[in-house]
C-alpha cells in the first residue's frame, strides 16, 4: 500500500506545535485590550477593516404644523491597518527541559508583546507614505485636542479634559509616563508650601486625576501624557499564537518558540482624544 505522509505519521519536527491564545488571558495588561473599543480582528498586512461611524447632524425646535427640515448627518467611515508583533526565542534543548524554562518565558512573552503593543498605541511614529502602518500612536496622531502645564497647576489639564467633553467625548483614563505623574504629585498648593495639590497619595486606593483613574505606562515619553475616551479608539487585535519548532535548529538541537500578535488601530475622532505636556520652564 502506497505511503502517505500526514502530521500523525511524521516526526515533530515536521508537525511543529501551534497554540493560539485569546489575546486577553495572556495579555491581560495591554491598553489595546483595557481601554481601547475594539472592533474585529485582521489577518494579513494587506486586509483593512473599515469601520462605519455618523457624523451627527443637529437637531432643531420647530413649531406646530411646521415641516421638519431634513437632517443631513454625514455617513463616514475610518480605516484600521494592521502590523504584527512578533518575538523569535532560541534555546538549547537541554535548557528548555528546565522545569521552570517553559513558565519564566511564556511570562516573558507575554510582558514583551505587551510593551510592545503598548509602545504602537501609544507612541509609534507615523508612518513615511505610501507606507500606512505601523499607524502613529496616539501621541503622534493630528487633531487630538492639546494643552500645556504651566506653572505647577491643574488648570491646563482642567482645560484639556472640558475642550475633549465639549468634542464629545466621555474621558476613562489618563496615561501618563511615570515621570510626569510624579511631576504631577509633586504640585504644590502654594509657591511656598510644602502641601501637595493631589494629596500626600500614601492611601492604598486607585490613583485618579481630576476624578479620572490614572495609568502610569512607560511607552509614554517623559513629561507628556494623553487623556483617553475607550470609545474613541477603535482597535484590532487577533490572538496571540505562540510555536514551538525543533527543525529551524535541528543543527545545534536547539529549540525555537515564536510568539505573534497582530494588532491595529485608527481614532476617526482624534479631537475626543487629549495630549499634554509639561513644561519645566527650562530652555
Amino acid at each position: 500500500m502506497a505511503h502517505t505522509a500526514t502530521t500523525s505519521n511524521s516526526a515533530s519536527p515536521w508537525r511543529p506545535d501551534q497554540h493560539v491564545f485569546d489575546a486577553g488571558d495572556v495579555l491581560p495588561d495591554a491598553l489595546i485590550l483595557t481601554d481601547t473599543l475594539a472592533v474585529g480582528a485582521i489577518e494579513g498586512d494587506q486586509p483593512v477593516i473599515e469601520v462605519a461611524y455618523v457624523v451627527d447632524d443637529d437637531a432643531q425646535f420647530v413649531a406646530e404644523g411646521d415641516e421638519i427640515p431634513e437632517g443631513e448627518p454625514g455617513l463616514a467611515a475610518a480605516t484600521i491597518y494592521s502590523r504584527k508583533i512578533a518575538q523569535l526565542i532560541r534555546l538549547t534543548s537541554e535548557q528548555y527541559r528546565q522545569n521552570n524554562t517553559p513558565a519564566e518565558l511564556a511570562r516573558s512573552v507575554s510582558r514583551a508583546l505587551t510593551r510592545k503593543a503598548d509602545q504602537a498605541l501609544l507612541a509609534q511614529a507615523a508612518p513615511t507614505a505610501p507606507a500606512v502602518a505601523p499607524v502613529a500612536g496616539i501621541l503622534n496622531t493630528t487633531g487630538l485636542s492639546v494643552e500645556v502645564v504651566e506653572d505647577g497647576n491643574l488648570d491646563a489639564l482642567i482645560d484639556l479634559e472640558a475642550s475633549v467633553r465639549a468634542a464629545g467625548a466621555n474621558p476613562t483614563a489618563w496615561v501618563l509616563a511615570p515621570a510626569t505623574w510624579a511631576e504631577i504629585r509633586k504640585f504644590k498648593t502654594a509657591a511656598a508650601s510644602n502641601q501637595n495639590l493631589l494629596g500626600a497619595g500614601t492611601e492604598n486606593a486607585q490613583p485618579l486625576l481630576l476624578g479620572i483613574p490614572v495609568k502610569v505606562n512607560p511607552a509614554i515619553p517623559s513629561g507628556s501624557g494623553v487623556l483617553l475616551d475607550q470609545s474613541a479608539i477603535l482597535t484590532a487585535a487577533g490572538p496571540v499564537t505562540v510555536t514551538t519548532d525543533p527543525s529551524a535548529y535541528f543543527a545545534h538541537d536547539s529549540i525555537g518558540i515564536r510568539a505573534t500578535w497582530r494588532t491595529g488601530h485608527v481614532l476617526p475622532r482624534p479631537d475626543r482624544i487629549g495630549k499634554f505636556t509639561i513644561d519645566d520652564g527650562e530652555g
